[in-house]
């Protein structure tokens, strides 16, 4: 019955996010491997600086991917064992991962009902004397309320590693993220902004962050005269610290700096399909619209309905699978963190994050990337209403 009802939407499957890779991009990338260098070359050094510019910042440090470089942020800010991090259930694992990499304890915070960003009041009532940092996650592309938690922050001499995973391009009152906390992280996973096939970075205007940021991902290793202990020769360099293999590759920031020439263009189609997809369903009383903080302009990374349950006769699942059998491919972003297994054998508890948790069971990501066409849009809307139709009571 809901086979035949549901399948004619398109016949083919429409992901929730996609690379858009063109002739420039690949021209960019093949100019790498025809040259003398495939990594620690002189294009990682040029992204570095593309986006250090792109958002306002002093400095930008490369990683292999996000979490490496969330993970050189956590050791940049000294987080070691015994301390404790803020951050939000309401985010992909490695915003907390990476404080445990560093021996530290994550600590979670619930998030605001409307932005489903980690609230600053939430926040501020778990710091402690062992708080040591705070890594808010600027959720789907909007920024985080940052005036508040830097306050907060800086009245309690906290770090604040902004996780923007989700935000190259969004501003904050006017400034671009990336350019406003301690240090920002930005991915460039396929699905995100601009890809570099993986990749991450962080920007910061703290040069001994800077500093220290270089030599964790290059296994704690300085080859300047003027940083080493003592000098051998020409040949010398030192392991100073244990740092990590963490590195990007020149064909990673090749690609990177390629797509980074077409962000705003990418931005504006994110932000175009968005304000179509809030058109079609903000009357709808079964589905509830991304609320937009009037302080932040999101990049959109992702677009995300809560879907009001009260007035349906189906729960999340039936209905993010009747949108799948329609070829839309819609995803739930995302899990809180601490209700994953390994987080409930550290002991976390389910419950200490209600609102998020609520969010969870009733949020659907639908698609959304440059590459859609308006057509694709247009087959969301459909196959998001006709579900909603069949189901609402």
């Amino acid at each position: 019955m809901l086979q035949n009802i549901f399948s004619q939407v398109r016949l083919t499957y429409l992901p929730y996010g996609r690379q858009w890779i063109d002739e420039e991009d690949i021209a960019a990338v093949v100019n790498v491997l025809r040259g003398d260098y495939l990594t620690t070359g002189p294009y990682v050094s040029k992204f570095e600086q593309a986006v250090a510019q792109y958002v306002g910042a002093k400095y930008a440090v490369a990683f292999s991917n996000g979490t490496a470089a969330l993970h050189g942020a956590c050791f940049a800010a000294g987080i070691g064992e015994g301390d404790e991090v803020i951050t939000t259930p309401m985010t992909f694992a490695a915003s907390a991962n990476c404080v445990l990499y560093q021996g530290g304890t994550p600590i979670f915070a619930d998030i605001d009902a409307r932005t489903y960003n980690m609230d600053p009041n939430k926040m501020e009532e778990k710091i402690t004397d062992k708080t040591k940092a705070i890594i808010p996650v600027d959720f789907t592309g909007q920024p985080v309320e940052l005036d508040r938690i830097i306050e907060i922050a800086q009245k309690h001499h906290l770090v604040v590693i902004e996780d923007a995973a989700h935000a190259l391009g969004a501003t904050y009152k006017g400034r671009k993220v990336g350019s406003i906390s301690d240090m920002t992280m930005f991915s460039f996973h396929p699905v995100k902004h601009i890809t570099a096939g993986e990749g991450g970075i962080i920007t910061t205007n703290n040069e001994e962050y800077y500093e220290k940021l270089l030599q964790f991902r290059s296994h704690g290793i300085v080859r300047e005269k003027d940083k080493l202990y003592e000098y051998h020769g020409p040949w010398y360099y030192e392991m100073q610290f244990l740092g990590y293999n963490y590195r990007m590759t020149d064909i990673q920031a090749a690609l990177g700096t390629s797509q980074l020439k077409k962000v705003d263009k990418f931005i504006e189609l994110r932000r175009k399909y968005a304000a179509m997809y809030n058109e079609a369903f903000q009357d709808m009383d079964e589905v509830i619209i991304p609320f937009q903080h009037e302080d932040g302009e999101s990049s959109w990374h992702l677009y995300i309905i809560r879907l009001n349950l009260d007035q349906l006769t189906a729960s999340r699942r039936e209905i993010f699978e009747a949108l799948q059998q329609q070829n839309i491919g819609v995803n739930v972003h995302y899990i809180p963190v601490y209700l994953q297994p390994y987080y409930q054998q550290l002991g976390y508890q389910k419950g200490i994050c209600p609102k998020a948790e609520k969010l969870y069971e009733e949020m659907i990501t639908l698609p959304l990337f440059p590459a859609m066409s308006e057509e694709d849009v247009h087959d969301v809307i459909k196959a998001v209403k006709r579900t909603i139709d069949y189901y609402k009571k």
